[in-house]
């Protein structure tokens, strides 16, 4: 994970404001990179010592994001929305690309998006605006989505 928070989840005072560091937009590397990060990590925490309580967290996530009497998508939406307002860009990333391999569509980000800013307000923009960044990484900022 070495290059990913230089290209996509830099604080925003940093990223939008110091004109002599470029930023790179992320791209299929990037994904790639993240999501190897993201399970080397859980591997680790999976198998430390005394991680029972931890072991049980991920399991309620794993079972609360099943279709129920909210359909999977929706609730991808969902985590997505609290993501967001939470601020936590990992979170934001992972929720993009399930919401992605569902075949949540570009307008149903958009609107996701508006009420995640409405929720949260305009210290949302700039986690909006990486995750708009993830969301055409992930359709390789050539599909239409």
């Amino acid at each position: 994970m070495k290059n990913i928070k230089n290209k996509i989840s830099k604080d925003t005072a940093n990223r939008y404001s110091d004109e002599d560091q470029i930023i790179q937009k992320p791209d299929r590397s990037t994904i790639i990179e993240f999501n190897e990060y993201r399970q080397k990590m859980n591997n680790k925490l999976m198998a430390a010592p005394n991680n029972k309580v931890l072991k049980r967290i991920f399991g309620v996530d794993t079972l609360a994001y099943r279709s129920g009497a909210l359909d999977g998508k929706t609730k991808e939406l969902l985590g997505l929305v609290a993501s967001m307002v939470l601020k936590c860009d990992d979170c934001i990333f992972y929720h993009l690309e399930t919401c992605y391999n569902l075949g949540v569509s570009g307008e149903e980000i958009m609107e996701t998006f508006g009420i995640a800013n409405l929720v949260g307000g305009t210290i949302v923009i700039p986690h909006t605006r990486r995750a708009m960044e993830f969301w055409e990484a992930l359709h390789d900022n050539n599909e239409k989505y």
